[in-house]
């Protein structure tokens, strides 16, 4: 118990120690031992490195799970030790609804045979994002946690230690250098007329007394001299190993490239197999929806967006047998420099005026414009319609 005790108010007088020099330091009343400008360059690239590992590692687990109470709860199963339930994700879901609506819809009516098409591929999706979020979280994910949890800890622990050190350090030069001052003032030479004998013999003992505390100060200050190089060592090792926490990181990200484009390949042929699905069957569907629709077709005898013969009058549509209509025309301001692609389009200059309007099978995207003879088709996103 009374080695406890002693060590505990040793303990108490180091950091009370360590306080007042740090305070000191605060106001600028003691010295302060600086590093070296490299170790210091090594500090700011950890600090950097941990400041950004942490957003990445956030923003990517965002990413991976847009859910905040699913996060929470894969945290909570992760720090229970303890696996998280497996849930249908949301393509999953959707493609599950979807099947279930087309049994109760008739999977032999147009729409529940689409339904069933659609969903069969929304869960081949999920099944896929479901590979990909495992790939990203185990080849992405962990390492950088494994940084933030593991390395980071112990270079941090390191710091801190360094730290104290560092205080310790400068306490015993502080203290050196006040035994120091105590001691001239000791041995200075006593005057004789003015001085009592006595005060020489007790001016003697006092310049031994602190001539010993010099010595203890010293050898105290040796031995702190000793342990701060020694921490700033093993912390210099630390700080310079972020170089190969770089490289790690480099090579997982790259990994991580390579699953988000196998990902979004995969999802793209999955669509494209759907869509070209679809398209077959859209000859056999789309007629006999329509068919019993007299409302669909066009009032004015204008074609509609399914008829391939306006698909075909667009195609065929000429520019320069285009003639502007007696009204619709306006006046638009070129809002940026354009340059036509082929020869059906107008060129651009920034802040011009040109002439445009639109004609009948033209995409909504597009409008005619003229310039003197000239006459193309321009886009509406670099106009602004003047009235």
């Amino acid at each position: 118990m009374d080695f406890n005790v002693k060590k505990l108010a040793s303990d108490a007088g180091i950091f009370f120690t360590r306080a007042i020099q740090f305070t000191g330091e605060k106001f600028g009343q003691v010295e302060k031992t600086e590093l070296d400008a490299h170790f210091e360059n090594l500090l700011s690239r950890a600090d950097s490195t941990k400041n950004w590992t942490e957003k990445i590692f956030r923003q990517t687990e965002v990413l991976l799970q847009p859910n905040p109470s699913s996060r929470i709860e894969e945290f909570l199963y992760e720090k229970l030790d303890r696996t998280v339930p497996s849930r249908p994700n949301n393509e999953e879901l959707l493609g599950h609804y979807m099947q279930d609506a087309a049994k109760d819809f008739g999977p032999g009516t147009p729409y529940g045979s689409t339904l069933i098409k659609v969903g069969d591929c929304e869960r081949r999706l999920g099944s896929v994002q479901r590979e990909f979020l495992q790939t990203s979280a185990i080849g992405f994910l962990t390492p950088l946690r494994n940084f933030l949890e593991g390395d980071w800890r112990t270079i941090s622990k390191e710091r801190r230690l360094l730290e104290n050190r560092r205080l310790d350090l400068d306490s015993c030069k502080a203290r050196l250098k006040k035994a120091k001052l105590a001691e001239s003032k000791a041995a200075a030479v006593p005057d004789f007329q003015e001085t009592r004998p006595r005060n020489y013999v007790l001016s003697a003992s006092a310049s031994a007394l602190w001539s010993e505390e010099v010595d203890k100060a010293e050898h105290e200050l040796r031995v702190a001299q000793t342990e701060f190089d020694r921490q700033a060592e093993v912390t210099r090792l630390l700080l310079e190993g972020i170089s190969s926490t770089h490289v790690n990181h480099l090579r997982c990200l790259h990994e991580f490239v390579e699953a988000q484009t196998a990902y979004y390949k995969q999802c793209h042929l999955h669509m494209q197999d759907l869509q070209k699905e679809l398209d077959s069957s859209n000859g056999d569907v789309f007629p006999n929806v329509f068919a019993g629709n007299p409302g669909h077709s066009m009032a004015s005898g204008g074609s509609s967006p399914l008829d391939p013969a306006s698909a075909v009058e667009t195609d065929t549509l000429k520019i320069e047998e285009v003639q502007a209509p007696a009204t619709g025309t306006r006046k638009a301001k070129v809002l940026y420099d354009y340059d036509a692609a082929d020869t059906s389009e107008l060129s651009l200059l920034a802040d011009e005026l040109i002439t445009v309007y639109t004609v009948p099978g033209m995409d909504s995207d597009w409008l005619v414009g003229e310039r003197g003879n000239q006459k193309g088709k321009v886009p509406v996103t670099y106009l602004e319609l003047l009235s």
